[in-house]
């Protein structure tokens, strides 16, 4: 089994807010994040896929193909986006966070993937915050 990742950058902006608690507790909890104007990051979004070369060309999958299904369905829909109000793929009462958006995104990739096997997403958030989701 080869394993093949490829890495794609979006920026977008979120809100982390539980609307039955005081701002005091939004803040407690959620920091920067729950900033009432939005928060933003600049998110670096890892996809690995996994299967046997191709006998002809090598490839388990054609790099610049998964790049333009990464693109397609998920970057060009997060980039410079309000990750709360702007994204057809995100239920608006889906809290915006990390650990949300592996799931949310590995749902969107798997269904484009034919020749290959979706592995792992994961989505760095900050130099210091990543989650990853294996479809479980």
């Amino acid at each position: 089994m080869v394993y093949l990742t490829r890495i794609e950058k979006f920026n977008a902006a979120h809100k982390l807010w539980v609307k039955d608690w005081s701002e005091e507790k939004n803040r407690e909890v959620f920091g920067k994040c729950s900033n009432k104007n939005w928060h933003g990051h600049n998110y670096k979004l890892l996809v690995t896929v996994k299967g046997k070369p191709d006998p002809v060309t090598g490839f388990v999958i054609d790099a610049k193909k998964l790049s333009k299904l990464i693109r397609v369905h998920v970057t060009d829909k997060l980039d410079h986006s309000n990750l709360n109000l702007d994204v057809d793929f995100i239920p608006r009462n889906t809290m915006p966070t990390t650990e949300n958006l592996v799931i949310l995104i590995w749902n969107e990739l798997k269904p484009h993937l034919d020749s290959c096997t979706l592995h792992c997403v994961k989505l760095i958030e900050t130099d210091t915050i990543y989650a990853e989701y294996y479809g479980e």
